[in-house]
């Protein structure tokens, strides 16, 4: 109330300013005019007195004219002087009072936005009470219809969504404005600065990331490549190419930075892959891979040998078109970073949970799914991106635009594959304790965003995802390096 009370007050005094601002220049602009009026009026009289006294002869008395219109516009200039003065200082006051404003207004909304966490807080400990109660009254045994659901998908692990207690979800919108306080350790834009190497000439070839993309087939050749150039783009120091022997010569044309391996339909693929992933600091997983049994069960092979050598993973596309279809391939391998959009999270969701997506609760769906998944972190794409490692929902709102070209999913792969490995190496220090997963995961949503809204200026409606691989650099630098 106190606060409240304040804020009138100093809507008030705004108000007083303003009419004393209006007062002033109203007189200000009075005496010019009146200024003006009389030095013609002056002129007239001159002119009139020099003509009467040259047909008598009497001697002129040019001095005392001067010195009489020198007087008035000492004057005057002295009353302009004044209420010059005076619209300063009003001025000067009107901002001073509206800044204080705007803080009490800020402090509003710290207080408000306390509350609010507060009275989640608060409901969400009664609904984990509600929930542990109707735990105990449940009947043991699995109703018929969960267990077939257990017969038809016996390499899924079908998790009911009321085992899991009720999210507090902490909703966290970053942006660009100014106005956010820099000692503010939640802002997770200085997390992802934190964590970029800086460019040096002592460093050697490869120690920025090197990064493989496990993708590319006949029929879908861009997708690999806009996710190997971006990661170049970003920084990658190399990117390598697993893909079908088809495509390779395709891919290779698109680009001589490249590294192009055209194995991943050979029967030896798993192998032949494992050969590089020493190599390697984080594999990119699904670009343009296809549905075609052979090569998934290839991309299966791939995924356990990266798990077991403990390799950071991002899962996209139709990556995860396979983790739907078995999703004990990643469970658990908290390593992993997925990012479906809305129909491949829907699949998930309901292979996992068992039921359709909620989409009255998306912070919740998502959240869920991390935890069903074994908090994994998910990036679930869409109008504003929900970043979730189970634990938390960081929400990415950066503004991006209206158009929706195929390719841009994979700009988003490539560049989370770099900021991972950079988040790891980095350590915690730098991302104060933070999950790097999810700091990498927020740093490479608001780049794919940031190159959106860049490129659609330019180009508008025809804008496509090559136009937005060449805005990389300066959105990078705009966001992170600025």
């Amino acid at each position: 109330m106190q606060g409240c009370h304040t804020e009138a007050i100093l809507t008030w005094k705004l108000a007083h300013l303003h009419f004393q601002v209006l007062v002033v220049t109203v007189c200000a602009t009075l005496i010019i005019l009146i200024c003006l009026c009389t030095t013609r009026s002056e002129g007239l009289y001159t002119q009139c007195y020099k003509n009467l006294h040259s047909k008598t002869s009497q001697p002129q008395v040019p001095h005392l004219t001067k010195s009489k219109k020198h007087h008035c516009t000492l004057t005057l200039d002295k009353m302009m002087e004044c209420f010059l003065q005076q619209s300063v200082d009003a001025e000067e006051k009107f901002y001073k009072y509206k800044e204080q404003r705007l803080h009490i207004e800020e402090k509003c909304r710290e207080a408000e936005h306390t509350r609010e966490m507060q009275m989640l807080q608060m409901l969400g400990q009664m609904l984990n009470g509600l929930s542990s109660t109707s735990q105990m009254t449940a009947p043991s045994h699995s109703s018929p219809s969960h267990k077939a659901n257990l017969r038809n998908h016996p390499d899924s692990l079908h998790l009911n969504p009321s085992t899991f207690s009720p999210p507090i979800v902490l909703e966290r919108p970053f942006s660009l404005r100014p106005t956010r306080p820099a000692k503010d350790m939640d802002n997770i834009f200085q997390l992802v600065r934190n964590v970029i190497p800086p460019l040096t000439s002592k460093k050697h070839k490869g120690q920025d990331g090197k990064i493989g993309i496990i993708g590319g087939c006949k029929e879908y050749t861009g997708a690999p490549y806009f996710a190997a150039i971006t990661a170049l783009k970003v920084g990658a120091d190399l990117s390598h190419v697993f893909c079908t022997k088809d495509a390779a010569t395709v891919i290779k044309s698109y680009s001589p930075e490249l590294i192009v391996h055209p194995v991943l339909d050979h029967p030896n693929a798993v192998s032949e892959v494992d050969k590089w992933l020493p190599r390697l600091h984080t594999l990119v997983i699904g670009p343009g891979m296809g549905r075609e049994d052979a090569i998934l069960d290839n991309a299966k092979g791939i995924i356990e040998k990266a798990k077991s050598k403990g390799l950071p993973i991002v899962i996209d596309a139709d990556g995860l078109w396979l983790i739907a279809q078995q999703p004990a391939i990643i469970q658990g391998y908290q390593r992993a970073v997925l990012t479906p959009n809305f129909m491949e999270f829907s699949r998930l969701y309901e292979a996992l949970l068992s039921e359709p997506v909620e989409t009255s609760d998306q912070h919740g769906s998502v959240l869920r799914l991390s935890q069903a998944m074994g908090n994994i972190t998910i990036i679930q794409k869409g109008e504003r991106d929900l970043i979730s490692d189970g634990d938390k929902v960081l929400v990415c709102s950066h503004e991006g635009s209206s158009r929706r070209c195929g390719g841009q999913g994979d700009l988003l792969a490539g560049s989370l594959g770099v900021l991972l490995h950079w988040a790891l190496l980095a350590g915690h220090e730098k991302i104060n304790a933070q999950n790097p997963f999810l700091v990498a995961a927020f740093g490479a949503c608001s780049l794919t965003r940031q190159c959106n809204h860049q490129a659609f200026q330019k180009c508008g409606r025809s804008m496509t995802t090559s136009d937005m691989i060449s805005e990389v650099g300066t959105a990078f630098n705009k966001l992170f390096e600025t």
